[in-house]
C-alpha cells in the first residue's frame, strides 16, 4: 500500500491530476462559506437547529453543510443530479433522446448539453422558492430570517431576484467545477464533490465523540463497540456492492474466409445493487417533505402526522423500507432493459447454455434479475435502517390500542431510545462515501498499471508490474 501511494507521485500526468482535483475540491469547501446577500445568519442558524431533522437537513447533507449556512452553493449539485434522472427516465418514454442516446459520443455530449440546461432552469425554480419560502420564515425566536427593510427593497422583487442570481450562479459554477475534475481530474467529478461535502463532518463527529467520553456522556467500551459496529458495515457493503450473479454466456464460431471467429466462454455481470444509491435518496425526499410540510401547518392533525412519520418511529421505518424496495425495481427496470441485452446478444452469437435464444434469454435473465434485485433492495434498506436506529431507537410507544405501551415496557431501553450516538454517516451518506472511494481507488489504480506500476492490491485480478 506505501508503494502504491508512493507510486502515485512517481507518475508526473497523476500527480498533476490529483493536485488538480484537491484545488477544485478546495475551491468548492470555499465557497461554502461564502453566504447569500440579505440573509440574517443568526436566524438562520437557530432556525436549522430546529429544524435539522427534516427535509432541510437531508438536502444540507449533499450540499456539504451550504444550505445550513445558506452559502452562494446552497442549492449544491442536487439540481444537476435532478437534471440527470429526469433525462434518464425521458430516454425511456421518449424516442428522440432514445435515438439520440445511441448515437455514441456526439448523443452523449447532446445529452449532457440538454442536462445542463435542466440544471440551470431547475435552479432558477428553486432558487425563486428558496427566496420566498425565506421571505415568510422566521427562527423560533421571532426574528425573520430576512430583515423587513431588505424584504420590500425594489418593489419587493429585490431580494427574490438577488436570490435566483446568486444560486443559480453558485450551481452552476459547481457543476462547471464537477466536469472539470471528470475532463482533466481523477474523474467522477460529481460525486467527488458530494462525497467532499460529506466527509467534512468527519473531523467534528470525531471531537464530539471525544467530548461525550471525557464528560461521561459515553463509556468508552460503547464507542469501541459502535467503531466495530461501523467496520463490519463497511465491510459489508464493499462485499455487497462488488457482488455479482455471473451468467455464463457462449458465442458460437464463425469461419470468414480462412479465420475463425467467436468460440469464446465469457459471462454476463449482473450486479446484486444494479441501482446504485438512487433508490435511497428516492425514498428518503419522499419521505421527508411531508413531515416537514406536517411541521410547518402547525395544527394538531398535521402534528400528529408528523410525529407519525418521524424518524424513529415504526411507521418511518416501514415506509422507508417499502419506498427503497419499490426504487430499486423501478430504477432498475430503467437502467437495465433483457430484451436488448438478449438482442444484441443473438445478434453476435451469443447464447446461455441451456436457454433458447430470444424470448427465452431475456425472460431468464429478468427473472434472474428481479431475485438477486430483492436481495439488493433488502441490503439498501438494512444499510439505511440500522445507523438511523443506533441514533433514534423504535419509539413503539406512538402504536395505537395499547400495543406501543406494552412493547415499550417489554422491550431493552437500547431498542426503544437507541445508543444515543450523533451517528453522522447515515445509510445513505455511508453508502456515497464508500461507493465514491471505491470507484476513485479503481481508477487511480487502472492509471498505475497502465504505466507499468504495482497498484494498490498485490493480490487480485488487477495487478500492475514494473517496467
Amino acid at each position: 500500500m506505501i508503494d502504491a501511494f508512493r507510486n502515485i507521485f512517481a507518475v508526473p500526468d497523476l500527480r498533476k491530476r490529483i493536485f488538480f482535483t484537491f484545488a477544485l475540491l478546495a475551491v468548492y469547501r470555499l465557497g461554502s462559506h461564502i453566504p447569500t446577500p440579505g440573509v440574517d445568519p443568526v436566524a438562520l442558524s437557530e432556525f436549522f437547529k430546529a429544524m435539522s431533522n427534516g427535509v432541510f437537513g437531508f438536502l444540507d447533507l449533499f450540499s456539504g453543510g451550504a444550505l445550513r449556512r445558506l452559502s452562494i452553493f446552497a442549492l449544491g449539485i442536487m439540481p444537476y443530479i435532478s437534471a440527470s434522472i429526469i433525462l434518464q427516465l425521458l430516454t425511456v418514454v421518449w424516442p428522440f433522446l432514445e435515438k439520440l442516446s445511441k448515437e455514441g459520443e456526439m448523443g452523449r455530449r447532446k445529452i449532457n448539453q440538454y442536462t445542463r440546461y435542466g440544471t440551470i432552469a431547475l435552479s432558477i425554480i428553486q432558487s425563486l422558492g428558496v427566496a420566498f419560502w425565506l421571505k415568510n420564515q422566521s427562527a423560533p425566536g421571532g426574528a425573520p430570517l430576512v430583515p423587513v427593510h431588505l424584504q420590500d427593497a425594489l418593489w419587493g422583487v429585490g431580494f427574490p431576484l438577488m436570490t435566483v442570481l446568486t444560486l443559480t450562479t453558485g450551481t452552476t459554477f459547481v457543476m462547471w467545477l464537477g466536469e472539470q475534475i471528470s475532463e482533466r481530474g481523477i474523474g467522477n467529478g460529481i460525486s467527488l464533490i458530494i462525497f467532499a461535502g460529506i466527509v467534512v463532518n468527519f473531523v467534528p463527529a470525531a471531537l464530539t465523540t471525544i467530548g461525550d467520553i471525557r464528560n461521561g456522556q459515553h463509556s468508552l467500551l460503547a464507542v469501541i463497540v459502535l467503531l466495530v459496529f461501523m467496520v463490519l458495515v463497511i465491510a459489508f457493503i464493499v462485499f455487497m456492492e462488488r457482488a455479482q450473479r455471473r451468467i455464463p454466456v457462449q458465442y458460437a464460431k464463425r469461419v470468414v474466409g480462412r479465420k475463425v471467429y467467436g468460440g469464446s466462454n465469457t459471462y454476463l455481470p449482473l450486479r446484486v445493487n444494479t441501482a446504485g444509491v438512487i433508490p435511497v435518496i428516492f425514498a428518503s425526499s419522499i419521505l421527508v417533505v411531508p413531515q416537514t410540510v406536517a411541521q410547518m401547518i402547525k395544527t394538531p392533525w398535521a402534528h400528529s402526522i408528523a410525529t407519525q412519520i418521524g424518524m424513529g418511529q415504526p411507521v418511518y421505518y416501514l415506509l422507508e423500507i417499502i419506498g427503497i424496495i419499490f426504487f430499486c425495481y423501478f430504477y432498475t427496470s430503467i437502467i437495465f432493459n433483457p430484451v436488448d441485452t438478449a438482442d444484441n446478444m443473438r445478434k453476435y452469437g451469443g447464447f446461455i447454455p441451456g436457454i433458447r435464444p430470444g424470448k427465452k434469454t431475456s425472460d431468464y435473465i429478468d427473472r434472474v434479475l428481479t431475485r438477486i434485485t430483492f436481495v439488493g433492495s433488502i441490503y439498501l434498506a438494512a444499510v439505511c435502517i440500522l445507523p438511523e436506529f443506533l441514533i433514534t431507537g423504535l419509539h413503539v410507544n406512538q402504536l395505537p390500542f395499547g400495543v406501543g405501551a406494552a412493547l415499550d415496557r417489554a422491550l431493552p431501553l437500547w431498542i426503544t431510545e437507541g445508543m444515543g450516538f450523533q451517528f453522522y454517516f447515515g445509510g445513505t451518506s455511508l453508502l456515497i462515501v464508500i461507493g465514491v472511494a471505491m470507484d476513485t481507488i479503481q481508477q487511480v489504480e487502472s492509471q498505475l498499471v497502465m504505466r507499468h506500476y504495482d497498484g494498490f492490491m498485490k493480490r487480485g485480478r488487477i495487478r500492475g508490474r514494473r517496467g
